[in-house]
């Protein structure tokens, strides 16, 4: 699993960027990482102490730095989300999907080779269709 809050150098085999509140994207990423082994596929980004540019700065050199053409966010209307939607602006072809779970971010970990974009709606399928609701 890898973390950044700045521009750390990020191993070749990152595929996405998780951003979040908090240590949101780390704890996500070490629970794909303890169940498939695969947290390495994702670079965690916490948006702690930092503002909207900031966040937008450091995501933009996570993106350039990895070639990572998804960034997953905790919150649909948080600031890592409005970050990348401003982001993604001038950088067609990279992929933003917010209000993630751990169910989603599993099947995305567990699909090699398959087209970001294939995934991506793999995964956000699986993500939806795990959420239940028992008793009452």
């Amino acid at each position: 699993m890898s973390t950044t809050t700045d521009t750390d150098v990020a191993p070749a085999t990152v595929r996405a960027i998780v951003a979040g509140h908090g240590s949101f994207a780390t704890g996500i990423i070490s629970a794909v990482d303890q169940i498939t082994g695969r947290g390495s596929s994702f670079l965690a980004m916490s948006n702690s102490g930092l503002c909207l540019d900031d966040i937008q700065g450091t995501l933009a050199r996570a993106v350039d730095d990895t070639g990572a053409r998804v960034i997953f966010t905790d919150l649909p209307a948080g600031s890592c989300t409005m970050a990348v939607r401003r982001m993604i602006r001038a950088r067609p072809g990279v992929l933003l999907v917010t209000g993630i779970n751990l169910s989603l971010l599993l099947d995305f970990a567990m699909q090699d080779a398959v087209d970001p974009v294939v995934a991506v709606n793999a995964a956000l399928e699986r993500g939806r269709a795990s959420m239940a609701v028992y008793g009452g």
